[in-house]
């Protein structure tokens, strides 16, 4: 039951609205696995109480058989068209072992055994589904249409795919850049968080480089293709999401020759124990007792639940506080990292800018309250997101907020206002008395945003914002450090200056700041290649060429992109930060109880198997040994449901 996200064709799809980016997913029960697999298990829960009360056995008996048809045909149908390809897999192996259980009238145990391959076939198919969709939902934030400019000046809407290297096209305030290009006229602020992480919009001119995808602010811009839609900054990082799950195929192959070896030895021994008493005259009745009797012994059923359990008890606990782990390979994975590398925005920090500093300029007459006043109220009528950041701010401080008349906008500037009879100016420190520079300077070497207060034609003053740091970052980066034993490392998009305050407020090193989702994969891929394990923990669509690239990918839930939330192996549902070294502490001692219950498992297992080829097993006693060696592992994995397994986890997550 091994995929891997293969490339579909995709059609394009308007916005349902300026901004938005349609969500197309796979139903569930859309996938043909999952109704089968549903259909299989409701009749195997129907049947399990029936028999279980002594009920007759035509009435459970059918149940456990359509159990069998509807859970087993798809794998055994495969199982039985790989052999004409010259293969066997575990699948129809299992199939085989179920029916084998029916055969001697443990009817019970091959329907268990059928209902957990065919529920984890449908766990699977829907994983790759989810992840096709947004892969292909991706593209969407490219606009279907562009406005392209003749040589005339004339305006023509186009589709993007037949926008070519040199055209000009003309970006409205509002509309998404429909291609990569260069400014050739025009200013705007620019919301690129989708491609580098940024989390406030940049201002764009003449020279500087857009991205298709990017949304436009409040200035009209007109652009000069430089790429081909199909090498974007967007197609290129649906293409490396596809390529990055391609990688994981070696270890598919791996896994799959393991299943051909078990696979032919299960079946050859099970001939060799049929065929070789009946060459020396055994009769035909006991022969088949004991080669069934050896295929029951011999049933890795202990071996899947020996596995299962620890990792799905994992799961559930994780899950209860907050942390999606979307499969049990994925728990088994995340205790095998050994570096960590972090997003800033929206990961390590909060995402939303926030008023850090606010300080009056000498001679101003103006305090701290009073100048914060008149620049929310300027800024109210305003949707940048530093203008909500300051009105947000006097909100926080009950400051009550005059009426502004006569406000007007310049992208890239700032805003103008009249507030209680005096011109109220907020934007970029573009004119300043010299003793107001070491003040900005101070901001910005701080990792600040630096915003001037103008009073009636003066400088009054100076606004410090910033994306606040979450409350648990440096705590999880200590653990995180003390976890794998080498520091994480910060991988953003973000200018050089604020990352670096940053991540010393962090208590992080290595900082590799104004990357490009290429910059952050091949920063990952540099990694790997040292022999790392890499866990990536992000939350935007730049972040999602890594997460698909790494070892382990977590993405932060409540902020975090479509694309990033599919294509992560787990997700942080609360955003608590601290929650990722507590599940990846969660994870290792989920492995160390899989350890333990494969010693068990393989001590049982060779152990009948010995005693039915050595001697006389009866088969109610190899029954008995093959389902207490279940109920031991299974038993021995459901520890890590309780509550307490979480409480040591985080409480070596922080050491």
């Amino acid at each position: 039951m091994t995929s891997t996200l293969a490339p579909q064709p995709v059609e394009r799809a308007k916005p349902a609205r300026p901004g938005a980016v349609p969500r197309r997913r796979t139903r569930v029960l859309a996938l043909p696995e999952a109704r089968w697999a549903a259909a299989a298990t409701a009749l195997f829960l129907l049947a399990l109480p029936l028999q279980l009360t002594g009920a007759p056995a035509w009435t459970w008996g059918a149940l456990y058989a359509l159990s069998y048809v509807t859970g087993g045909w798809e794998p055994g149908w495969e199982g039985l068209k790989a052999l004409k390809d010259r293969t066997l897999d575990v699948d129809l192996l299992m199939v085989v072992a179920a029916l084998g259980a029916a055969a001697i009238g443990q009817v019970m145990d091959g329907a268990l055994l059928i209902v957990i391959f065919a529920t984890s076939g449908a766990l699977e198919a829907l994983a790759t589904a989810r992840t096709a969709d947004s892969v292909r939902g991706l593209l969407d934030l490219a606009p279907a249409t562009a406005t392209r400019l003749s040589p005339a000046g004339e305006e023509q809407a186009v589709s993007v795919e037949e926008l070519e290297v040199g055209d000009l096209v003309l970006v409205r305030p509002g509309e998404r850049v429909g291609a990569d290009g260069r400014v050739l006229d025009g200013a705007s602020e620019v919301d690129q968080a989708t491609i580098t992480g940024e989390p406030l919009p940049v201002v764009k001119e003449p020279g500087d480089e857009v991205f298709a995808g990017t949304l436009n602010g409040t200035g009209a811009l007109r652009i000069r293709v430089e790429r081909d839609a199909s090498d974007s900054v967007i197609a290129r990082i649906v293409r490396m999401v596809q390529e990055a799950s391609e990688t994981k195929a070696p270890t598919q192959l791996f896994i799959e020759k393991v299943e051909q070896r078990y696979s032919l030895g299960m079946v050859a021994a099970t001939l060799a124990v049929f065929l070789v008493p009946l060459a020396f005259g055994v009769q035909l009745t006991d022969a088949l007792l004991r080669a069934m009797t050896f295929m029951i012994v011999a049933s890795p059923c202990a071996v899947v639940l020996a596995t299962m359990p620890p990792l799905l008890s994992a799961i559930a606990n994780a899950g209860r506080h907050g942390v999606l782990v979307k499969s049990a390979v994925v728990m088994e994975r995340l205790g095998q990292v050994d570096a960590v590398a972090l997003d800033k925005t929206g990961t390590l920090t909060e995402g939303s800018p926030r008023v850090t500093d606010v300080r009056p300029l000498p001679g101003s007459g103006l305090g701290e309250r009073e100048l914060l006043t008149l620049s929310a109220a300027a800024e109210r009528p305003s949707e940048h997101p530093l203008a909500r950041a300051v009105v947000d701010a006097a909100r926080e401080r009950g400051l009550e907020l005059p009426d502004a008349h006569d406000f007007t906008s310049a992208p890239g500037v700032g805003v103008t206002a009249v507030v209680g009879g005096r011109t109220v100016e907020v934007g970029a420190p573009a004119r300043l008395a010299d003793d107001a520079v070491a003040a900005v300077a101070d901001l910005e070497e701080s990792g600040r945003t630096a915003v001037l207060v103008v009073v009636d034609g003066t400088p009054a003053g100076l606004l410090g914002i910033a994306d606040r740091l979450r409350p648990d970052a440096a705590a999880t980066v200590a653990s995180l450090a003390r976890l794998t034993g080498t520091a994480p490392v910060l991988l953003t998009g973000d200018n050089p200056r604020a990352a670096a305050h940053l991540a010393t407020e962090a208590g992080i090193d290595d900082v590799r700041a104004g990357l490009l989702p290429q910059d952050k994969l091949a920063a990952v891929k540099e990694m790997e290649s040292a022999g790392r394990k890499v866990l990536v923990v992000g939350d935007g669509v730049n972040d999602a060429p890594a997460l698909a690239a790494a070892h382990t990918g977590i993405a932060m839930g409540r902020a975090g992109s479509d694309l990033a939330l599919e294509t992560a192996d787990a997700v942080i549902v609360r955003d608590e930060l601290a929650a990722v070294p507590a599940t990846v502490a969660l994870s290792r001692r989920a492995r160390r109880l899989v350890v333990q219950n494969l010693v068990i498992a393989g001590v049982f297992i060779t152990g009948l198997v010995a005693w039915d080829l050595a001697g006389d097993l009866p088969l109610p006693l190899g029954v008995a040994g093959h389902e207490g060696s279940t109920v031991l592992v299974g038993l021995n994995g459901l520890r890590l449901l309780r509550e307490g397994a979480w409480q040591r986890a985080a409480a070596r997550g922080d050491g």
